[in-house]
């Protein structure tokens, strides 16, 4: 959300060269700073911005994201394509694209005014269906993960969850620079939820399962590099498999976990049926059968509602070692 800067004489332009490392960190450290002040700013200001107006703003902004983000929208039109198939033309594609980066847009507004929202408006928001669900995972005992996508908004529908006094634990990706991910952090629990860094110490979520907490992991997003290559809309993708591994290791219970914003920008949240797993001793082959079971569900509400997935990165552009021979042996094991 920064604005890039440029530099030069009007007249006299004189080629220097490519800019020096140094250079370069300077600017990405500059556009950080800048990233942070902005995000004070809106999250000052927005919470005194009447929903209607504030939604209508942020649309406006998510058009002119989609406009001029050239790598993010490729990015989400290659991933519509294989969530659509082969028979949706440009124009649908376009469409869908379109939405998904005015939803993004909305679910920043809703990131600036979360702190701000009483009680009885996050219950107002948010419907919450299938709790008996996380009922039912806890009363086993050994904690529960409830393994979700970025899909719908999770901002508020996760107040949702802490104020029917379930505890919840959340990891996220650490943002740049420190006091950005902090203040971020500081809108995201401000209704009790704790929230951990991605980079961090994962000791955290294993004191929260022995507590028979909840825990909040993302299925569709490897930000590490490592996972395992699965079958995904009928292609291979790399996928963190590391929701599947902690329950395994742990005996937690897992449960997909989806939110979705309705058109008049309230919230509904499912919580799946439980997903058994099977422990064989043989890890991989325990892993890949309980991340097909998850996975099967992300296409459903994926599927069903793709506008909603705010997805920016390339999900099926696989690694540079991993040649397609590769990938279609994986393919075939799942």
């Amino acid at each position: 959300m920064s604005p890039r800067q440029t530099t030069g004489a009007p007249l006299h332009v004189r080629w220097a060269g490519p800019a020096s490392p140094r250079v370069r960190r300077s600017t990405i450290s500059d556009q950080a700073q800048l990233s942070y002040y902005a995000y004070r700013l809106l999250g000052a200001v927005m919470p005194r911005v009447p929903p209607r107006l504030g939604y209508a703003l942020f649309s406006r902004l998510g058009n002119l994201a989609h406009d001029k983000g050239t790598a993010a929208r490729e990015n989400v039109q290659d991933n519509l394509r294989h969530v659509l198939g082969p028979r949706a033309d440009a124009a649908r594609i376009e469409g869908v694209a379109r939405e998904i980066f005015r939803n993004q847009a909305r679910n920043y507004y809703d990131l600036f005014r979360v702190a701000s929202l009483s009680s009885s408006e996050i219950e107002r928001l948010v419907t919450l269906r299938g709790l008996e669900n996380l009922d039912r995972g806890l009363a086993m005992g050994k904690g529960l993960i409830g393994v979700t996508a970025h899909f719908g908004n999770l901002d508020v529908v996760a107040q949702a969850l802490a104020l029917h006094k379930y505890p919840v634990t959340v990891v996220a990706e650490h943002l740049k620079p420190e006091r950005l991910y902090q203040y971020v952090t500081s809108l995201r629990a401000s209704k009790g939820i704790r929230i951990i860094p991605l980079d961090g110490f994962l000791r955290p979520l294993f004191r929260a399962l022995r507590n028979n907490e909840l825990v909040g992991l993302a299925a569709d997003r490897n930000l590490t590099g490592t996972g395992t290559l699965i079958d995904f809309f009928g292609a291979p993708a790399l996928l963190p498999d590391g929701y599947v591994q902690l329950a395994l290791r742990t005996g937690a219970t897992l449960v997909p976990f989806f939110s979705l914003r309705t058109p008049d920008n309230t919230f509904k949240a499912f919580v799946e049926p439980p997903i058994e797993l099977e422990d064989t001793g043989n890890a991989q082959q325990d892993t890949r059968a309980g991340m097909a079971r998850v996975v099967s569900v992300l296409e459903k509400f994926i599927g069903e509602h793709p506008e909603q997935w705010v997805m920016f990165q390339p999900v099926w552009k696989l690694p540079e070692p991993m040649d397609s021979s590769t990938a279609s042996s994986a393919n075939e094991r799942s």
